[in-house]
């Protein structure tokens, strides 16, 4: 296997429209790197400059030690997977397997072994003489993989591969493909819109916005301590809240300082808090509904959206603001009741206002 970089690409299409811009990142050797961002972020336009369906306007790519930015797809070494299963439907998936290793000619043998080891790792053996019209969603799937991994090749490349299944059977195929990874230990590039497949299956993330890298880190450190306020929205389900207000000092105990806005106050932390206005982010775990009590803001329950393992409840506050928080799924709270909510210090972020910037140390608890 062998690590990706690229190294202050852009890619700028003759309309003018800049898919990515000043874009450097590295995937290590055996890692599994997912890109992720809304449509039109251009994480999709970042794999196919990889594989070498797009060329780069300016900017290299090197792929372990050789620079393939002019290389055709088919110097590169790598295989991609792709949303549609591209599987020739005139084939068994013994031979949709094998092709790769058919048309370089390598020697049957070798052919019917790495066919024979895949198909057992994915769990194929028994529909190695089908044909694709005659399997699953799942199991087209797992060929397309199996067609990839057959390869060998220096690194994957998934173009939001399981967009097609069912939620069910994305969940399993997700399973399978990190149990895959961590047997194999290649080097995968994920592309997904999904921020919650791009938690459970990355090493690490990197969050695009308009073809700018946001942010590259640890799921985990994407989740406590998001560089900017899009990232704070873009990674967690339900997405953080954000509330704008002012940064006054002191705050009601030694070292804070407070947050203030039409419904809401809460002691912050002084150390990188300006004077001025900011953006307040607390994800819904850290909202308290409860009863009445001293600092306390209020608000009337639009939405309830219960989950088995707890409610999602849906908020608009006295003052206007709209929030989300989470509550125990035994709790009596109903569409039209009026609550009252608690911030809990703990949980909060500062952004500011103008550029996004997170601000300060994060305090929110780790969940690891």
């Amino acid at each position: 296997m062998a690590r990706i970089s690229l190294e202050k690409v852009d890619k700028v299409y003759p309309n003018g429209y800049t898919a990515a811009r000043d874009l450097s990142l590295e995937v290590n050797d055996g890692e599994l790197l997912v890109l992720v961002g809304p449509s039109g972020s251009g994480k999709s336009t970042v794999l196919r400059l990889m594989a070498g369906l797009e060329r780069v306007t300016d900017g290299v790519i090197r792929i372990g030690d050789r620079d393939v930015t002019d290389l055709p797809p088919q110097q590169r070494d790598i295989a991609m997977v792709f949303q549609n299963y591209a599987l020739y439907p005139h084939m068994t998936v013994r031979e949709n397997l094998g092709f790769g290793l058919a048309i370089r000619k390598q020697p049957a043998a070798v052919i019917a072994e790495r066919v024979n080891g895949v198909a057992a790792s994915l769990g194929l053996e028994r529909l190695l003489d089908r044909k694709p019209a005659q399997l699953s969603g799942g199991q087209r799937q797992r060929v397309a993989l199996g067609r990839a991994i057959v390869r060998e090749p220096l690194a994957f490349l998934f173009d939001e591969p399981l967009s097609n299944l069912d939620a069910q059977l994305r969940v399993e195929t997700r399973v399978e493909l990190s149990r895959l990874h961590r047997k194999l230990g290649a080097t995968m590039v994920y592309v997904t819109h999904d921020q919650s497949e791009a938690l459970t299956l990355g090493d690490r993330i990197a969050v695009l916005k308009e073809g700018v890298l946001q942010q590259i880190a640890s799921p985990m450190e994407l989740y406590e301590r998001p560089a900017n306020k899009f990232v704070a929205g873009f990674i967690g389900s339900p997405s953080m809240n954000f509330i704008e207000g002012v940064v006054e000092r002191p705050g009601a105990t030694p070292n804070t300082c407070m947050f203030r806005s039409r419904d809401v106050s809460v002691d912050v932390p002084c150390d990188g808090a300006p004077s001025g206005r900011v953006f307040l982010g607390v994800r819904p775990q850290h909202i308290e509904v409860a009863g009445e009590g001293e600092g306390r803001a209020r608000g009337e329950v639009g939405v309830v959206e219960p989950m088995g393992n707890e409610l999602i409840v849906y908020i608009t506050l006295t003052g206007g603001d709209r929030i989300v928080a989470t509550a125990p799924p035994q709790a009596s709270i109903k569409p039209g009741d009026m609550v009252s909510v608690r911030i809990l210090p703990d949980g909060v972020h500062l952004f500011d206002a103008g550029s996004g910037t997170r601000i300060g140390p994060s305090q929110q608890r780790s969940e690891r």
